[in-house]
């Protein structure tokens, strides 16, 4: 008796290249020193180096937020493709 082999979803997807884009966006951002170290344009009195770096972790926690989002439905849907099986 021959079994038919297990079709598997692909490893890499576009929904989980847009999770890795969006957990590694605040790196590449915070890394790039050389795009915020200034000190203008000010915003109330504050330097761009300063706010930019507070926004970003707005931005950081909105992309991870959304990365989460995303695999927590790319689980659902690899499970419910599999027959509602947990791997």
């Amino acid at each position: 008796m021959s079994e038919t082999p297990e079709v598997r979803p692909p490893v890499v997807t576009p929904v989980r290249v847009i999770i890795a884009l969006c957990l590694i966006a605040p790196f590449v951002a915070m890394l790039w020193v050389g795009s915020y170290a200034k000190v203008d344009p000010t915003l109330i009195g504050i330097p761009f180096f300063y706010w930019y770096q507070m926004l970003w972790v707005l931005i950081s926690a909105a992309l991870t937020m959304l990365a989460y989002k995303l695999w927590q439905r790319d689980q659902r849907a690899r499970k419910a493709a599999s027959g509602g099986v947990a791997r």
